[in-house]
């Protein structure tokens, strides 16, 4: 949907339902739920309510998103390491 809408410009829920696998009113639902986040805006133009994606907010998204997945894989190769030594360290342990 942030795809379509960046790629739009400006988008109304029904042009948008149009073009996604799921009913208008999903895509109305989604586009409150991203208008709650601050990702999207919407506004009023006659009887149409266009949403158009806030890139200065979906940027901020995804640079808080890439520091976590950072963080996130910098536990799992430590917990990659403890599960290796442990295994090296009860392999050395074995009476042959």
């Amino acid at each position: 949907m942030l795809d379509l809408l960046a790629a739009q410009g400006e988008a109304t829920a029904t042009t948008l339902a149009d073009r996604l696998p799921v009913s208008r009113q999903a895509v109305v639902k989604h586009l409150a739920v991203l208008d709650a986040a601050g990702l999207v805006s919407g506004g009023r133009v006659g009887r149409e309510v266009r949403y158009a994606v806030r890139p200065a907010a979906l940027d901020t998204t995804a640079r808080w998103m890439a520091s976590l997945a950072a963080d996130w894989d910098r536990r799992l190769a430590n917990i990659k390491r403890v599960a290796e030594a442990a295994e090296r360290d009860s392999g050395s342990a074995r009476p042959d």
